[in-house]
């Protein structure tokens, strides 16, 4: 009987580590994978809010633009991969490009922004008030 309670107790471990690293693998993939969608869920909705996030992100650094913000499609959208462009001037008549982009199968979105073809904002995953308004 000895044997049997050694194996018992020996078989219970090696199952309760087992069940540990799997649940532990799983919060990890979690936590890694971020577990949230995309904020724009339509290319259409990506170029309805890129320009007055852009904005604001460039208010935020100090820079004002001359007029709104003008947005388009960028060749090679998709319903899974969005990207998209946008142009406009500085009151300093510098230009500005900011482009965005987003995919399904990741759940990230990406935005640059390049005043005078400078980079003011590299890869960030949100702009303007989208970055205040994520988990508030």
């Amino acid at each position: 009987m000895d044997i049997s309670r050694k194996r018992t107790l020996i078989l219970g471990s090696a199952a309760s580590v087992l069940v540990l690293a799997v649940v532990g693998a799983g919060i990890a993939y979690l936590m890694l994978s971020g577990g949230d969608d995309l904020r724009y869920k339509s290319q259409s909705a990506l170029l309805k809010a890129l320009p007055a996030n852009a904005a604001a992100e460039l208010r935020t650094r100090g820079v004002t633009l001359q007029s709104p913000l003008k947005c388009k499609d960028l060749p090679g959208w998709t319903k899974k991969k969005l990207r998209a462009s946008c142009t406009g001037t500085t009151t300093d008549r510098r230009d500005v490009q900011v482009l965005g982009s987003g995919e399904e199968r990741t759940s990230k979105s990406y935005y640059t922004i390049l005043v005078g073809g400078h980079p003011i904002v590299e890869n960030a995953p949100c702009l303007g008030a989208d970055c205040r308004g994520k988990d508030g």
